[in-house]
């Protein structure tokens, strides 16, 4: 079976949030970890623009969380635990997401978007050229960096893909270089076009 076939059999062919049955298609959850089932969701046009584009966000089609939150699926749990984060200063919200309950790993999964951060909280991570990167975004280096505690050189031209934020500090991300998982300065990067 697809992807897609996959996803409509486990929801019944309907949106995994507000249960539309129109205008579905997959949702892959960023940053990517692994994709596939697990890492996608069948969502409608409506849920997918509010979650891309926050400031499409009406606060009351997402009421449909209070079913949406219970799901058993990591991907719909941690895309609703951030959309409540989001939404949390409207009052109902937070009473949901003081009842939801994520495992250690889906919760630091779910909070690698920084829904869950004020405005001013939010740190920027921007690349050597200034542009701004996001979770998931793909890299590559403009000069060759020595891996601390390794004899690996990561070489100038390499590409970085689907890389993690520290959300603590603004100039480190992580990402895979071979094999291994690195952090890397952001001044040593450029974001790559999508089409790279």
């Amino acid at each position: 079976m697809s992807l897609q076939q996959d996803l409509e059999q486990r929801s019944g062919n309907q949106c995994e949030f507000c249960t539309a049955a129109t205008n579905l298609s997959i949702y892959e959850v960023k940053p990517t970890e692994n994709g596939g089932v697990d890492g996608s969701l069948l969502a409608c046009q409506t849920c997918i623009q509010q979650i891309d584009q926050p400031e499409t966000t009406q606060a009351n089609h997402w009421r449909c969380l209070n079913d949406a939150m219970w799901s058993e699926h990591r991907a719909v749990k941690v895309v609703a635990w951030r959309m409540l984060s989001r939404l949390r200063k409207e009052g109902w919200p937070q009473d949901l997401l003081d009842m939801m309950y994520l495992e250690d790993a889906d919760l630091r999964y779910a909070k690698e978007s920084g829904d869950h951060l004020d405005e001013n909280e939010k740190i920027i991570h921007r690349d050597a050229n200034g542009a701004i990167l996001q979770a998931g975004d793909s890299v590559v280096l403009i000069k060759d960096l020595k891996v601390k505690g390794s004899s690996m050189v990561a070489k100038q031209g390499t590409a970085v893909r689907r890389i993690s934020l520290d959300y603590e500090n603004a100039k480190y991300i992580e990402g895979k270089v071979g094999a291994t998982q690195i952090v890397i300065i952001t001044d040593y990067v450029k974001k790559m076009a999508e089409k790279e």
